[in-house]
């Protein structure tokens, strides 16, 4: 389709255009129903068939064990760094952070509110351009949890190896990078994951929790807010965001044609390879703001060398369609999210420009 921008944008993001069209050609009418997905009810037999097996998809591409409810929520990861406190932080009890940047720092201040925290390691005193060693985190072996943010999208840092906890559970936000790569879901308590990025449109929520976390919790909890109000019902207690859900199932068929897991991560290593070259190879031109141990293969963070160009670069970037790559307004910069669904041609497009850019400007 030759009008399609290189979209560069951090959330939402990026679709497969197969996955886009799939559903073009079900949207007025689905299943020879007579009606949209959107119009019929997610209490009917069409419906929650779209509904399982979207779950049954995710179980199969992450692999994941027995023993875990996958929960449809909504509200995104905002909401999320609520409700784990909520639900698993009990009086008497403290949960660990690891402070790795934006995300995570508000992972920490919603906690705040419900309960005692403590910070297990940080980066901020190196600006947060770097993911701490496994080997500084500091947290209580009775901690009720330990909570990491695997992708920072604003800083462009991403966990290489996830931490062995013991007897302390794992909680991650995988918001940015669910299934960019194959990960061991045993190592983790709770997952959660906004959808807009890997997995499909805003508006759904994917909690992947250990059945053994699930109970009524020891605060009085809102009962949309409880993780056991979800998981008994099977993420039908409400009406669920039905048509996202179901983009979500197409998404993940695309991945699966793709290569899963496995398939995303050669995608992505490509795509980061790349861009990052790009980058290091401008002789200061363009620098890279994560340090390159702590690199994510997501979100790509970079500035000029010369600052006063930023802005000609975003304006003429935009010029030619691409779209997404001014930074974030709390760090500035420039930013290029490659999510599994930004074809190569994209990054191959953009690193064009980049270095016409740069003879242009250097």
């Amino acid at each position: 389709m030759a009008n399609r921008a290189y979209n560069f944008n951090p959330g939402p993001a990026a679709l497969p255009l197969e996955v886009l069209e799939r559903a073009q050609q079900k949207f007025v009418e689905f299943e020879n129903s007579g009606m949209s997905l959107m119009e019929m009810s997610h209490r009917g037999a069409i419906y929650e068939k779209v509904h399982f097996e979207t779950e049954a998809l995710l179980r199969e591409l992450m692999s994941i064990p027995e023993g875990y409810k996958v929960l449809f929520v909504q509200g995104g990861a905002s909401t999320q760094f609520a409700m784990v406190p909520m639900n698993l932080l009990p009086p008497g009890k403290t949960a660990s952070f690891v402070a790795t940047g934006s995300w995570a720092t508000k992972a920490i201040q919603e906690a705040k509110l419900f309960g005692e925290t403590a910070i297990a390691a940080s980066s901020e005193a190196d600006a947060y351009k770097r993911i701490p060693a496994i080997g500084e985190l500091e947290y209580p072996s009775d901690a009720a949890y330990l909570h990491i943010t695997s992708n920072e999208t604003i800083e462009g840092t991403q966990w290489a190896e996830y931490p062995d906890t013991g007897i302390v559970p794992l909680v991650a936000d995988l918001s940015s990078d669910i299934l960019c790569r194959p990960i061991d879901v045993s190592k983790f308590a709770l997952i959660y994951a906004g959808a807009q990025k890997n997995l499909g449109p805003s508006g759904v929520t994917i909690v992947i929790v250990r059945e053994d976390l699930i109970a009524k919790p020891s605060i009085t909890v809102a009962t949309m807010l409880r993780y056991d109000t979800h998981a008994k019902n099977d993420s039908l207690y409400n009406t669920p965001p039905s048509f996202a859900i179901y983009m979500v199932g197409e998404v993940l068929k695309w991945v699966k044609e793709n290569g899963g897991a496995a398939g995303m991560e050669a995608r992505n290593r490509e795509k980061a390879e790349l861009l990052y070259a790009a980058i290091d190879g401008s002789n200061g031109f363009y620098n890279g703001f994560a340090d390159k141990g702590s690199r994510s293969i997501m979100n790509v963070t970079f500035t000029l060398g010369n600052k006063d160009l930023e802005g000609a670069f975003v304006k003429e970037s935009e010029t030619l369609g691409f779209s997404g790559l001014k930074g974030h307004r709390s760090v500035g910069g420039l930013r290029a999210s490659i999510y599994n669904a930004v074809p190569l041609e994209s990054v191959q497009a953009l690193v064009a420009f980049m270095a016409d850019f740069q003879r242009r400007n250097g």
